[in-house]
């Protein structure tokens, strides 16, 4: 049986009546330690963590998913984890976003708007010679490898 498989079904189950929250990610790393990152679009509590800890860790064990010993964390992405769901990004609109694209390189800038294919950011561009402006980028997600919120201490 796939682990990972399993313990989103297992997720998506418990967090069926609370439509705010929604599954980020599931990792089973060597070493026995698995990892489910849970999110709300008003971010999630520990009480919420630990009830989808105790489900889904029961029925792992009532079913005999993982004959190993492992580890279980249920958690919030933390603020340097990369963004990877549609959801993340609208929750982040407003945001600062630092993007590494397919090419290489970096942008940074404001997100503006996220849909399925594509975010929009407002970003400041200088060209030579002229003064700095704020222009619109729609950047598409195929050529987007990693999105991360730029956290602020002003």
């Amino acid at each position: 049986m796939n682990i990972e498989k399993r313990v989103t079904e297992l997720v998506e189950e418990k967090i069926a009546d609370k439509p705010n929250l929604f599954l980020v990610d599931i990792k089973f790393q060597p070493g026995g330690k698995l990892i489910v990152l849970v999110d709300g679009d008003n971010g999630i509590g520990i009480d919420d963590c630990v009830q989808i800890s105790k489900h889904v860790g029961f029925h792992l064990e009532e079913e005999n998913v993982i004959e190993t010993p492992y580890n279980l964390e249920v958690s919030s992405p933390g603020i340097d984890t990369p963004l990877t769901t549609l959801r993340q990004y609208n929750k982040n609109i407003g945001r600062q976003l630092s993007i590494t694209t397919t090419v290489g390189t970096k942008r940074e800038g404001k997100l503006i708007a996220a849909d399925e294919n594509t975010i929009t950011i407002e970003e400041k561009v200088k060209e030579k010679g002229k003064k700095a402006e704020n222009i619109e980028s729609a950047i598409p997600f195929d050529q987007i490898t990693e999105t991360k919120v730029i956290i602020s201490f002003k």
